[in-house]
């Protein structure tokens, strides 16, 4: 591969591959809600609006810090001790004095999140007042994308798209992926370049083993990891990974205060794109050097699902990101290309229709889920066993494959995303 297209996808891992603390979706709301307030100086009362994929994945998660739940929690702590700089981790400095007052606001009425009416499925718009004065920030496709920086009306900051790119936006090829491509890079790319995924990766396995320790949420991973510890599960790779995985997002839903490597915007599917590649490495005694490449391929399946499915869809990302992790998984095996490509249309014909019912604790169960299904899609495909093109949504050709999936989950769950959000709601 040559030196453009290395420094290409380098540049997608750093860019999609960061930090966050806190389910991305109410961060981004406390991300602008802090930034606004940044704007104005002080904040007396604040109203946000999003879109209705935000409010769906904002009602039921973990708070960082707070022991609450839900969007208007994260508006007022990101408002009142939030910053911004920190983007995705803006919450990591806020004390507890900040969470009293935040929740003091909630209680007298000055804290509103509500429901904007838009086709974006990321949008967060925050408008903050104070006795004379007025300012408004504006997030769109991005968790962190500050569009529109408002004082009093005049425009601060305006992040003006062309046509162009609108047109990029929409067909999903802004980052000039394929599968061979992605492979190609993973074998040979410098590792020195792609190091920082064993780091985020450790990150990663800290919140797990958190989770494993502690009675976060569900526990879903922790009484996994004991019924292992007891002898009634098998110590193996596919128990201890979904163990490992399942705690990490037990810990991170329930409100942890521990930062974790996210993936295309979600600390979710960092999740469960790394921890599987990492726990099967360790008990099939990988190089460090097998695990890294292992990462890299792994996250970057993940990013290019998700760039033809968009950022929010009723779709589960935890089978975009198991989908990936099974690809590293196989790699690990031994996989070539072809068994990669297997694995992967394995996992796409196997839990395709698990949809997104809002971020909150119970997404450990769909995770755990993921993981097992990657594990078992890897051992079919180093055994040279691929779902058939005769299956339903499957492709001869996996790139083929992989529009089909999107397709289902950004156009054809349209009504779907519709339904369970006015469940969720009415309930």
């Amino acid at each position: 591969m040559d030196c453009c297209s290395c420094n290409n996808f380098v540049d997608i891992l750093k860019k999609e591959v960061v930090p966050a603390l806190g389910c991305t979706e109410p961060i981004a709301v406390a991300l602008a809600s802090a930034k606004a307030r940044e704007i104005l100086g002080e904040l007396e009362k604040l109203e946000v609006y999003v879109s209705p994929n935000i409010y769906k994945n904002g009602m039921g998660v973990g708070i960082p810090g707070t022991g609450s739940t839900g969007l208007d929690i994260a508006a007022a702590l990101g408002g009142i001790g939030g910053k911004a700089e920190a983007v995705l981790e803006v919450l990591k400095d806020t004390t507890e004095q900040d969470i009293d007052k935040a929740k003091e606001m909630i209680s007298k009425g000055l804290i509103k999140v509500k429901i904007k009416n838009t086709d974006i499925k990321l949008y967060v718009e925050a408008v903050c007042y104070s006795k004379n004065n007025i300012s408004k920030v504006i997030i769109e496709d991005n968790h962190s994308n500050i569009v529109l920086e408002e004082l009093n009306d005049k425009v601060l900051f305006e992040k003006i798209q062309d046509k162009d790119e609108k047109v990029k936006k929409t067909d999903n090829k802004r980052y000039n992926m394929n599968m061979e491509k992605i492979y190609d890079f993973v074998q040979s790319v410098d590792i020195k370049e792609i190091e920082p995924l064993l780091e985020g990766a450790m990150l990663n396995k800290k919140i797990a083993e958190e989770g494993l320790k502690n009675g976060y949420g569900l526990s879903v991973g922790k009484t996994l990891f004991d019924s292992i510890q007891k002898g009634i599960l098998s110590d193996d790779m596919q128990n201890y990974a979904m163990a490992l995985t399942a705690a990490a997002s037990d810990a991170r839903m329930d409100g942890c205060m521990m930062s974790v490597m996210s993936n295309s915007g979600s600390g979710n599917q960092g999740i469960t794109v790394m921890l599987p590649v990492l726990a099967v490495a360790e008990k099939n005694k990988n190089s460090e050097e097998e695990l890294i490449r292992a990462l890299a391929l792994a996250n970057l399946i993940a990013i290019y699902i998700k760039t033809h499915l968009g950022r929010l869809s009723a779709l589960c990302g935890c089978v975009v990101a198991s989908a990936g992790a099974s690809c590293g998984i196989t790699y690990l095996m031994g996989g070539k290309f072809k068994n990669i490509v297997y694995a992967l249309k394995n996992m796409i014909g196997n839990i395709t229709g698990m949809i997104c019912d809002g971020a909150k604790t119970g997404c450990a169960l769909k995770v755990s889920t993921g993981v097992s299904a990657a594990i078992q899609s890897a051992l079919l495909a180093i055994n040279d066993i691929e779902i058939s093109r005769k299956d339903g949504i499957i492709h001869q050709d996996v790139e083929e494959t992989i529009k089909n999936i999107a397709k289902i989950g950004s156009e054809g769950m349209m009504h779907t995303d519709e339904m369970i959000l006015d469940i969720m709601i009415n309930k």
